[in-house]
């Protein structure tokens, strides 16, 4: 019987499903698995919101056991070569004269391949450095280029709010953002106020934008004529979340107006 989960290879890697099989997971888990020719590790995340569907109709690839300690070692003890493979890849890509810009480098579980993620503003032709690494490493490489939303991710930080980003914490998938979904929140079109550390639109406007929707369904809009029990007055200001707004009327008074009640 298969029992499915989704598990995030490695520390940055991506979401697969895997066959967990008779073991018993939960999310949090660090997981030993099959992938790509050999073992990798990961943790097990919640799934996402769309149904499994195994399109391909071929056997999910399996969870072999929970990590034990000396895996968790082994994971460190890889952490720390990294560090060493990424120092020399920057070297070497000094030497290539290359436009690309390293951002991270990671070791598979057991080490017969390491990934080496990089940005650039376009292709870079990375063959040669390529061969060179693997004479060094004796390893597979894999030289996979991301974009900045994933390169905030990859690094951390604080976002406005005070709080870490949302990209490095809980979400598991970027979203198409849209400026639209600031303007429907009535934020500032400022770019500096509703941009991430990226530069690129918050990640938070995307999975606001559904509840912001819900909660505005039969406000009024700022600068809009609305009829009141006191006579006609003009909006000034709209609280979404206490459904409320504040209205100028016609002889110059101003009073709020509850929307929570009929």
């Amino acid at each position: 019987m298969e029992n499915i989960v989704l598990v995030r290879l490695r520390d940055s890697g991506q979401t697969f499903f895997y066959n967990a099989g008779s073991l018993t997971v939960k999310d949090g888990d660090y997981v030993i698995v099959e992938h790509d020719r050999g073992l990798d590790y990961g943790q097990i995340v919640p799934p996402k919101e769309e149904i499994f569907d195994n399109k391909s109709k071929e056997p999910l690839k399996r969870i072999l056991r929970l990590t034990r300690d000396a895996d968790l070692k082994q994971i460190e003890d890889n952490r720390v070569r990294s560090k060493d493979a990424f120092n020399t890849c920057v070297k070497k890509i000094g030497e290539h004269k290359l436009d690309m810009k390293l951002v991270r480098a990671e070791y598979s579980f057991d080490r017969t391949k390491i990934i080496f993620y990089f940005t650039a503003s376009g292709r870079v032709d990375f063959r040669d450095l390529v061969k060179d690494l693997a004479k060094i490493f004796k390893a597979r490489i894999e030289l996979r280029q991301i974009g900045v939303r994933d390169e905030a991710r990859l690094f951390g930080g604080f976002g406005h709010c005070g709080r870490q980003l949302c990209c490095g914490t809980f979400l598991k998938d970027f979203e198409p953002v849209t400026i639209k979904m600031a303007k429907e929140e009535g934020l500032p079109l400022n770019p500096p106020k509703i941009s991430g550390l990226c530069g690129r639109l918050m990640c938070c406007l995307y999975y606001e934008y559904e509840t912001y929707k819900l909660l505005s369904k039969g406000l009024p809009r700022e600068g809009e004529v609305i009829n009141t029990k006191q006579g006609k007055g003009k909006v000034t200001g709209v609280n979404v979340f206490k459904r409320k707004a504040s209205v100028v009327l016609e002889d110059g008074s101003q009073i709020e107006v509850d929307f929570n009640v009929g």
